[in-house]
């Protein structure tokens, strides 16, 4: 977590994390349980919580996944838009012009985005404007299991603790209802995939997040 630590630059100011998602419970199963770890251990942390897709059904699961991973944190804003769910390449402009809008907000310190090389085409169209939109900021890309097989090799990773990982997981079955019946959305799932990265990067208890890193530079 050195990074993070090093994106408040010893200012006395909030850590702005901004967390970008296509879909309600992208962001808590990409990076979730290190939301929880900086909710716990940064208390001025700030989240912009913006999920791209939702029906009114899945609004409420959004907004209750960001109280349950973020909330214990004083300054958490949830947005969520409604962009047609499986059709973010054919909504380029309006798209656009939102990502364009939030470069209005304050300046984020950390941005959570989907992984680039994602085969669902919404987090991949969300990765790539988060790109265009943000150009000078630390950009971590999260990962989603999924049917595509898409898991690729990320380069930055966040130890977990068994405590933080099962907290992960309750929320997500908590939170999201409505995906229970989906045959991957299990806990067994989840936490296969933070056993594998722990394994990767060799974490004290055994578990981890990946994150695709592109860009990360030195800040004194």
């Amino acid at each position: 977590m050195l990074p993070l630590r090093l994106a408040t630059n010893g200012r006395n100011a909030p850590l702005r994390v901004l967390c970008l998602g296509a879909h309600a419970d992208d962001i808590e199963i990409g990076c979730g349980g290190t939301v929880l770890r900086l909710a716990a251990t940064v208390p001025r942390a700030e989240f912009t919580w913006v999920v791209l897709s939702g029906d009114a059904r899945r609004a409420e699961e959004a907004r209750r996944g960001a109280a349950l991973f973020a909330g214990a944190t004083n300054g958490t804003r949830v947005v969520v838009k409604e962009f047609r769910d499986g059709f973010f390449p054919y909504g380029g402009p309006e798209l656009k012009d939102f990502f364009e809008s939030l470069k209005d907000e304050p300046t984020p310190d950390i941005i959570f985005t989907h992984y680039r090389g994602d085969q669902h085409q919404d987090h991949r169209v969300v990765a790539e404007l988060t790109w265009n939109t943000f150009r000078d900021h630390l950009i971590l890309e999260y990962e989603i299991p999924k049917y595509d097989g898409d898991l690729g090799r990320p380069n930055w990773y966040v130890p977990l603790d068994e405590r933080t990982c099962r907290t992960k997981t309750g929320n997500l079955l908590d939170a999201f209802v409505s995906q229970r019946e989906r045959r991957w959305f299990t806990e067994e799932t989840f936490r296969a995939l933070m056993r594998l990265r722990g394994v990767e990067c060799a974490a004290p208890q055994g578990y981890a997040e990946a994150f695709y890193a592109h860009k990360v530079s030195w800040v004194t």
